[in-house]
């Protein structure tokens, strides 16, 4: 039998193998420096924030029934990849509303992001901006519209609305919206009432976050992020300054239970720009919206936190884009957190998808920095996958198609 022929260790053979990294004294950075996936985020995000901080942005309605199908269904997902295909250049960018973006990723409008960070709002538009991405901005923002454009001029942007029960407040926002540069109206439709979330039920939670016994623990373990709340500007919802009473009543005066496809059409005569409309779960839905003339829609449970047990959009995305798909743009949403989602709503029809949670991740988890991982993370995988399945651009992510497995 053959055998390997010893020698003595060359010293320096061996300190060639040897990473000489010094003692990590700030965790959080190490762990981010070693974080892969969004996954992995998450769990420095989990470390990094209060409970109620966390929970917020991780749970969903009730159950989380939603949620999980929304994840399940992507794991289902199977690829359909050609071979011998010169993959050596990708191009990940495609076209929104006339105008090229570098991914098919939107950041979805989000509530109280400076909760999740001190910096809330202005950091995930400068990521949009230098990404050359699209950034919305919700009514339940803690940065107003004019606030938001005065920080970040450059970046694309637009925003989300709730109809509101007094359609004079309604105008207000849509004015501001309009005057701060942004390009597109998001209505969201699927919230006549606030959902059921237990965590937050359970937690407590308020904005801002009151001070109770038991805060005296959490800012223990968490100093960073309580520091950072009690040494920046006071935490409030931009739209409303000055509301002073709970969350469950400014829901009642946000979110207006008789909005209808004729409200729709009063938004289309106030708003001489782009209408997306967001919530869309049926067929029936999505083509009545194409007949008032919206430009698009997202196929949307909201992320599994209102109506729990409601549609899985990317199960209705084949149906819709079928129906509608030529007349309008059809986006998706809930449970996006890997390029591979990404490829796989493209694949079945999608323009795009909207991450939430994804980037919320990176912004408890490292702020800006944090979102610019998310993304950087996002874009390799989505590169990657593209490269084995031998597309080499959007359209032909959609020519090759995918299968959701039973």
């Amino acid at each position: 039998m053959a055998k390997s022929k010893r020698q003595l260790p060359s010293p320096k053979y061996f300190f060639s193998l040897v990473e000489w990294n010094g003692p990590a004294f700030n965790r959080r950075k190490l762990h981010m420096k070693r974080a892969l996936t969004v996954k992995d985020i998450a769990e420095v995000a989990r470390k990094s924030v209060p409970k109620v901080v966390f929970d917020y942005v991780d749970g969903a309605a009730f159950e989380e029934i939603s949620i999980a199908r929304s994840k399940e269904t992507f794991s289902r997902v199977e690829f359909n990849p050609f071979v011998l295909r010169d993959s050596s250049k990708i191009d990940t960018s495609t076209e929104i509303f006339g105008k090229k973006v570098d991914l098919p990723i939107i950041f979805a409008p989000t509530g109280y992001t400076r909760f999740m960070h001190h910096t809330g709002e202005p950091a995930v538009a400068e990521v949009a901006e230098a990404k050359n991405m699209v950034y919305c901005l919700s009514t339940m923002g803690t940065t107003s519209p004019k606030e938001l454009g005065d920080a970040v001029p450059g970046v694309r942007r637009w925003f989300q609305l709730y109809l509101m029960k007094n359609r004079e407040d309604s105008l207000g926002v849509i004015k501001q919206a309009k005057d701060s540069g942004f390009e597109a109206l998001i209505l969201t439709v699927d919230t006549a009432v606030s959902g059921i979330r237990l965590k937050d039920v359970r937690n407590g939670l308020t904005i801002p976050p009151k001070i109770r016994f038991g805060t005296i623990l959490a800012i223990a373990r968490k100093p960073r992020w309580w520091m950072n709340l009690l040494t920046t500007a006071p935490l409030e919802f931009a739209a409303f300054r000055g509301w002073t009473k709970s969350l469950s009543e400014l829901a009642s005066v946000i979110f207006d239970s008789s909005v209808t496809f004729e409200d729709v059409k009063w938004l289309r005569s106030v708003w001489d720009g782009p209408i997306i409309v967001k919530g869309v779960q049926r067929v029936e839905d999505a083509r009545m919206l194409v007949e008032i003339g919206i430009q698009a829609i997202v196929l949307s449970n909201h992320g599994g936190r209102q109506l729990d047990r409601g549609t899985v959009p990317l199960e209705i995305l084949e149906e819709i884009v079928g129906a509608v798909g030529s007349k309008v743009d059809v986006y998706i949403d809930g449970g996006v957190l890997t390029g591979q989602d990404v490829y796989a709503a493209i694949g079945l029809g999608a323009k795009g998808v909207l991450i939430g949670r994804a980037y919320l991740y990176g912004v408890m988890a490292d702020g800006g920095r944090g979102v610019d991982k998310v993304i950087e993370i996002l874009r390799s995988e989505l590169v990657n996958t593209m490269a084995l399945t031998g597309t080499r651009n959007v359209s032909e992510i959609r020519a090759a198609g995918v299968r959701i497995r039973p």
